[in-house]
């Protein structure tokens, strides 16, 4: 999965988890504020992953000759 498509998948699952959060909370089912903090921490590591890559992609694309340069 391409570093773009990862960060949004991982702002919906972290969108979708905080929903699901909220709803349990509303109807009192722990189970589902469980699961819903658990699609929210998944969705935290996808977007962390997507900008991973992407920071490697960047310095990749820059060159090792841009790395560590003194301005």
């Amino acid at each position: 999965m391409g570093r773009t498509a990862e960060k949004i998948k991982g702002m919906a699952n972290k969108a979708a988890g905080k929903l699901k959060q909220g709803v349990g909370k509303a109807v009192g089912s722990e189970k589902m504020q469980a699961k819903g903090k658990v699609q929210e921490i998944k969705g935290q590591g996808q977007q962390a992953i997507g900008k991973t890559k992407s920071a490697v992609t960047d310095t990749a694309t820059k060159g090792p000759n841009t790395i560590n340069k003194k301005r």
